[in-house]
C-alpha cells in the first residue's frame, strides 16, 4: 500500500493514500456505469409503450416534431436546462455534465438494438425491467457524489431563488413537460403513473447498496519520537457518509428527489441529502 510520511514535532505520522484512490476509483467507475445504464433503462421505457417519465414524455415529443432521435433530443434537452443554471447561479459538477454526454447516446445505442416490443405479455416485463434498472442505475451514479443532473439542478436552483418548496417546485416542472411532450406527441400511460410511484422507494433502496463512504481526516498511525513519554497508535476515520434519498422531491426536510444538492435533512449535527440526478 503506497504511504506519505510527516512529521509533526516528535511524532511522525504515516497516511495511506491508496484508499483514497479507490475510492475515487470506484466513484467514477459508479458514475459511468450508472449513467449508461440510465440510458438503457430510459431506452426500455420507450420500447414496454406503456408510457413514458415526465421527462421522457417531453423528449419524445420533441422527438417527434423535429425527426432527431430521442438520444440525441435529451442530450439538446439537458445542455439548454443547463444554460438555465447560469441566471439562478448554479454550479455544475462532473456528474452534472457527463449526464448531458453519456445518457443520450447509451439511450440511442439501445433504442438500435432493442426492437419495439407488442403485447401486454411483453410490454409489462419490459416496462418493470427499465423501471428497476432505471432505480439501480439512479442509485449508482447519485452515489458516487459528482453533482446533480441538469434537470433537477433546475428544480433546486428554482427552490433556492424563489423561496417555493421542492415539491412545488418539482411539480410545477413536470407538470409542465408532461403537458407540453403530450401536445407535442409524447406518450403518457400506465408506465408514467409506475414510475412515479416506483422510482422514489427504488432510488433509495440502491443508493444504499451502492453508496461509497465519504472521506474524512485520513487514516493516521501516531508513533512517539525521541523523548515522548510512551506510544499511542489507533488509525482516526470518519463516521461513512450516508446520503439520503426519498421519493422524488417529499420535503425540504427530507432532501430533494431525483439528481443533487437539494435540501437535506439534519442528523447528529451532520446535514446529509441529495437528489436523484438525471
Amino acid at each position: 500500500m503506497d504511504q506519505s510520511t510527516t512529521t509533526i514535532g516528535s511524532t511522525r505520522v504515516s497516511t495511506h493514500v491508496s484508499r483514497g484512490s479507490t475510492r475515487l476509483t470506484r466513484r467514477l467507475l459508479q458514475l459511468y456505469v450508472g449513467l449508461a445504464l440510465y440510458g438503457v433503462s430510459a431506452a426500455l421505457i420507450v420500447r414496454a409503450g406503456l408510457g413514458l417519465e415526465p421527462w421522457g414524455v417531453l423528449h419524445q415529443g420533441l422527438s417527434e416534431l423535429t425527426g432527431l432521435t430521442m438520444g440525441v433530443v435529451t442530450t439538446v434537452v439537458g445542455a439548454l436546462v443547463l444554460l438555465l443554471w447560469i441566471p439562478i447561479r448554479q454550479r455544475p459538477g462532473l456528474g452534472t455534465v457527463s449526464n448531458v454526454l453519456v445518457i443520450g447516446v447509451a439511450m440511442d445505442a439501445t433504442l438500435a438494438l432493442v426492437p419495439e416490443v407488442r403485447g401486454l405479455l411483453v410490454q409489462i416485463p419490459v416496462l418493470i425491467a427499465g423501471i428497476v434498472l432505471n432505480g439501480t442505475a439512479t442509485g449508482l451514479y447519485i452515489a458516487a457524489r459528482f453533482g446533480p443532473g441538469p434537470r433537477d439542478g433546475l428544480m433546486t436552483g428554482l427552490h433556492r431563488v424563489t423561496g417555493r418548496s421542492i415539491r412545488l417546485v418539482r411539480t410545477g416542472l413536470e407538470a409542465a413537460v408532461v403537458a407540453t411532450g403530450f401536445a407535442l406527441g409524447g406518450s403518457v400511460g400506465v408506465g408514467t403513473v409506475a414510475y412515479a410511484l416506483a422510482i422514489g422507494p427504488l432510488a433509495q433502496m440502491f443508493l444504499r447498496v451502492f453508496a461509497v463512504a465519504e472521506p474524512g481526516p485520513a487514516a493516521a498511525v501516531a508513533e512517539s519520537g525521541p523523548g515522548s513519554p510512551g506510544r499511542e497508535s489507533g488509525p482516526t476515520t470518519a463516521e461513512p457518509g450516508f446520503t439520503a434519498v426519498t421519493r422524488e422531491g417529499e420535503g425540504e426536510e427530507e432532501g430533494a428527489g431525483r439528481g443533487g444538492g437539494g435540501p437535506a435533512r439534519e442528523s447528529g449535527g451532520r446535514v446529509e441529502g441529495t437528489a436523484i440526478s438525471r
